[in-house]
């Protein structure tokens, strides 16, 4: 039988590995927590936030459960909150490893309805994660009812094979979804995510029954036990640094980067929805008259900036910010389905549900045609919800605007850049020579200047 540390735990080794799996952790939660408090992201209350977070208790509970089932740390006297059952059975398996993957089942499944069947799923993921999680619990149960474990948190090999095929289980699950999306063109990395959360979870799960075996039945020989426990623990940090990725539900913190401290970006930037054509100043600083529609007016970048600020001032200015959304979700080309869905998503989860960050205010049949759609790419999807804010607009922001210190701010600003022309720096063009649409417009502005005597 293995005695001294092997048996009772407290060898330099699995000091090393507690210490890796709590360096591993540490990583885990720098990556999920610094994006949002560095750049102020916002914080929603659907799967997007909420999975991330489930995914990083859950590593946590995999670990500190790993920790304290195989008698990593050396404790002079027992106590009650050793109790192996608790441990080994429900905090590393359904509160640890079956929660981290089952989140990443729900979010393929999210990704499958949303970007092959293109419309939201039709089972939420506050019902989905814990439907996908039941084998796990059925299974803690079973376990908990048979009591097979010895007073060293061992179990016999009649079960650690059924315990081993579970987990396989869930790699198969997760496996089928990602296949089924494989030939979708994800803008964010997602599908890419996903394999390498297969692979990951597969060579893990691999290791860990090796570990897991050699652990139970060798139970005589010392160093095997002291080698298999290390490599459990460091093998469940690896597992929770590689596997865990926020960017298939929050795609703009995937766009982050800590070297360069750029604002929190918005999803049309994300998408690369940028605005087509030349903007000359003679277009932005043109008198506003108030009797013209005010979807002409919000045409005028200047203004709808002006009154975006006035809307922000009067806490009202989610009706602006839904508006300038939907108008960037309208340059999107028709045949560009994915960026389509990508947009129409962002602007469901930020204006549309029922909580959301900037919840607009429009009817319950407007807000449930969106969010049952069948078709996330449809042209007018948010047609009806974009004429009842431009009616709320109309009847309150607009009209309590033009009595404002913001739109008298605003015709200063018109008035004093009147004389200016182009708001953009000089247009550098990679065509040569005649080839050139403005080489004409540059060769008579240069002769113009050389042969013209100054005044």
């Amino acid at each position: 039988m293995a005695s001294g540390c092997a048996k009772r735990g407290g060898c330099p080794s699995d000091y090393v590995a507690v210490s890796i799996a709590a360096i591993c952790f540490l990583v885990l939660l720098s990556r999920s927590v610094l994006p949002c408090l560095i750049h102020k992201a916002p914080r929603n209350n659907s799967s997007s936030f909420w999975i991330p977070v489930i995914q990083v208790f859950s590593s946590f509970n995999l670990l500190f459960s790993t920790m304290m089932s195989i008698n990593l740390l050396q404790f002079k006297t027992k106590h009650w909150w050793q109790y192996c059952y608790l441990w080994s059975v429900w905090v590393e398996g359904p509160l640890g490893f079956g929660l981290l993957m089952s989140c990443r089942i729900t979010q393929a499944f999210q990704l499958y309805f949303i970007f092959v069947k293109k419309r939201l799923p039709p089972v939420k993921s506050y019902v989905f994660l814990p439907l996908v999680l039941l084998p796990w619990i059925f299974g803690a149960a079973i376990v908990q009812a048979k009591r097979p474990l010895d007073s060293q948190c061992h179990m016999g090999l009649e079960w650690t094979l059924p315990v081993a095929g579970l987990n396989a289980l869930y790699v198969l699950a997760l496996l089928a979804f990602t296949r089924a999306i494989r030939h979708v063109e994800f803008r964010f990395d997602e599908l890419r995510d996903l394999w390498k959360g297969i692979l990951v979870s597969a060579t893990s799960v691999a290791l860990w029954v090796t570990s897991f075996v050699l652990n139970e039945i060798h139970t005589d020989t010392s160093w095997l036990q002291v080698t298999s426990r290390f490599v459990l623990l460091v093998t469940g940090g690896i597992l929770v640094i590689v596997f865990f990725s926020i960017s298939s539900h929050q795609p703009l913190l995937a766009q982050i980067s800590f070297k360069n401290r750029q604002e929190f970006p918005r999803m049309g930037l994300a998408l690369g929805i940028h605005d087509s054509g030349l903007l000359f100043r003679k277009e932005e600083v043109r008198p506003v008259d108030p009797n013209e529609p005010l979807d002409k007016l919000l045409l005028n970048k200047r203004f709808r900036k002006s009154l975006m600020e006035f809307a922000d001032s009067c806490y009202a200015g989610e009706t602006l910010h839904f508006y300038e959304e939907v108008y960037e979700h309208g340059k999107i080309p028709e045949g560009d389905s994915i960026r389509r869905i990508y947009m129409a998503r962002h602007i469901m989860e930020k204006f549309i549900v029922a909580g959301a960050e900037m919840e607009v205010n429009v009817s319950h049949k407007t807000r449930q045609e969106i969010l049952t759609t069948q078709d996330l790419t449809h042209l007018d999807l948010f047609k009806n919800a974009l004429n009842e804010v431009m009616q709320l607009i109309k009847m309150n922001l607009v009209r309590d605007y033009w009595s404002s210190t913001f739109f008298i701010k605003f015709k200063e600003e018109v008035a004093m850049d009147k004389e200016g022309w182009s708001l953009s720096p000089p247009r550098m063009s990679l065509v040569q020579g005649s080839d050139d649409p403005f080489y004409q417009e540059h060769m008579s502005k240069s002769s113009t200047s050389r042969y013209s005597s100054p005044s």
